[in-house]
């Protein structure tokens, strides 16, 4: 059967929905992988695509099986993909060694072995012959938990109706990326970026200390486009990653005259980043920074900077990271 090209719908960024419409909502773990729509036509394939609209099937060759686990059934599923660590939490740095593999197979097969996948679904799109998208979000996915697709790879996890507060707690409690809040009336909006599904993602601060800068270009020519930031660790100034948004233009402004105020010819980074273009400052502007998560060397996922921090020392900027790192 040719199934229909249904492309996801997207969440919007915010709060949690009130208190008094907690009830009207369910709440998904937000997931820290690859989105994909799952087509089965029901002849024993599968055909996976990205949100893009690429084919990227042949790159998870050990969701392969899930062609035939609804028999003749066609269907159209929304999930993602996951990489795990071990503790069993979605580490997207390690399904990035997954991903941009369609095209080698001889690679896929070597990484599959050393780094699987796990499929995640949570929502069904179309069934048989019938569209689901127009119904509301219970009624799919009651549809799609009568499916019992739960194998070596793939799951079909739960949702929580209500409780918003404290599914979120608990995202942050386990160091997970954050929750989905979706509304039980919804429809499903296939390629829209809807206000019916909000997206949570937990974010962490730090202090950190400003070693140096990149130029900006363009409009931002002559203020810093971004600043190249660390922390201490072991008496050494360990590169942490690159801050590129957060300020307001008065903010960028003042930080460009401190920066070139502090300018100098030697890296205070140790060891020195491969950081094309940089230019070095002396470590004694101290910022706060809000990130998402850190990688497994140390680094810091979707940092933005927050404030400067005038009353800390740089000193003071000590962080607990990764053994490879001290």
């Amino acid at each position: 059967m040719e199934l229909p090209l249904i492309p996801p719908m997207l969440a919007t960024p915010g709060p949690l929905p009130p208190a008094a419409q907690d009830t009207r909502w369910a709440y998904e773990t937000k997931q820290d992988g690859q989105r994909v729509v799952v087509y089965l036509p029901g002849d024993g394939s599968v055909l996976l695509r990205a949100r893009s609209g690429q084919d990227i099937t042949a790159a998870y060759p050990e969701l392969a099986p899930l062609g035939t686990a609804l028999g003749d059934a066609p269907a159209v599923l929304d999930g993602e993909v996951l990489a795990l660590d071990d503790e069993g939490r979605a580490d997207f740095q390690l399904l990035q060694s997954r991903m941009g593999l369609a095209h080698a197979p001889g690679r896929v097969a070597q990484r599959a072995a050393k780094v699987p996948v796990h499929l995640v679904l949570f929502d069904a799109l179309h069934l048989g012959r019938h569209s689901l998208l127009g119904l509301p979000y219970t009624a799919r996915r009651e549809r799609l938990t009568a499916l019992g697709l739960v194998g070596p790879s793939w799951s079909t996890p739960g949702a929580l109706v209500g409780h918003g507060a404290q599914a979120l707690r608990a995202t942050r409690e386990h160091g997970l990326e954050g929750l989905v809040c979706k509304r039980l009336d919804s429809v499903y909006e296939a390629g829209v970026r809807s206000r019916a599904w909000i997206k949570i993602r937990n974010m962490r601060s730090e202090d950190v200390v400003v070693g140096g800068w990149l130029p900006g270009k363009g409009r931002l020519t002559g203020l810093p486009g971004a600043v190249l930031v660390g922390q201490r660790a072991a008496g050494r100034l360990r590169y942490v990653g690159g801050v590129g948004t957060g300020w307001s233009a008065a903010e960028r402004t003042e930080l460009a005259a401190l920066l070139r105020a502090a300018e100098t010819d030697v890296c205070p980074f140790d060891p020195v980043p491969p950081v094309r273009g940089a230019r070095w400052a002396v470590p004694r502007l101290v910022g706060e920074v809000r990130y998402s998560t850190r990688t497994r060397e140390g680094m810091l996922r979707q940092p933005s900077w927050l404030r400067l921090r005038p009353d800390l020392a740089p000193e003071e900027s000590a962080a607990d990271l990764p053994d490879d790192m001290v």
